[in-house]
């Protein structure tokens, strides 16, 4: 058993329910309207409800396993739900195409951020723009695939 068999609670924005839904039935093949071409779907754990949510976001990755995601939200001045989550909740799955995986989700800031923000605006270059329309710092988790399935404790 998985933390994440917990019941899954669509996102009550339908515009990300519906990408979530496409994704999964495409395996991530067709564009994201959202968030452009190269996308992956993570899921999180609610930090009231305890149940899986999932939220479509640009694909970030070193190529070694590793993804960084950024609660970057279009520059809003709020935070998105899913990093009050990962912060209560510090672990993911991650859907890439076809294959989920379970992660240990760190926040990152300093030398490691930059690196991880410097890959991100390769794929896409808006983050700056995010950045710079909010006052708000906008968080980076990197997630490194767990030890061992993600069992409840």
């Amino acid at each position: 058993m998985s933390l994440f068999d917990a019941p899954y609670e669509p996102s009550p924005w339908q515009p990300i329910a519906d990408e979530v839904a496409m994704y999964e039935r495409t395996d991530g093949s067709e564009p994201s309207a959202i968030v452009g071409d190269s996308w992956i779907v993570l899921w999180t754990l609610g930090a009231k409800s305890g149940n899986v949510r999932k939220t479509p976001l640009v694909r970030i990755a070193d190529g070694e396993g590793r993804y960084a995601v950024i609660g970057s939200m279009g520059g809003a001045p709020s935070h998105p739900q899913w990093v009050h989550n990962v912060r209560a909740n510090p672990v993911a799955r991650l859907q890439d195409g076809a294959e989920l995986r379970d992660y240990a989700v760190t926040e990152v800031d300093g030398d490691e951020k930059a690196t991880w923000w410097a890959r991100a605006r390769a794929v896409w270059p808006a983050y700056d723009d995010y950045q710079a329309s909010t006052d708000r710092q906008i968080p980076l988790f990197l997630l490194e695939p767990a030890e061992q399935s993600l069992e409840p404790a």
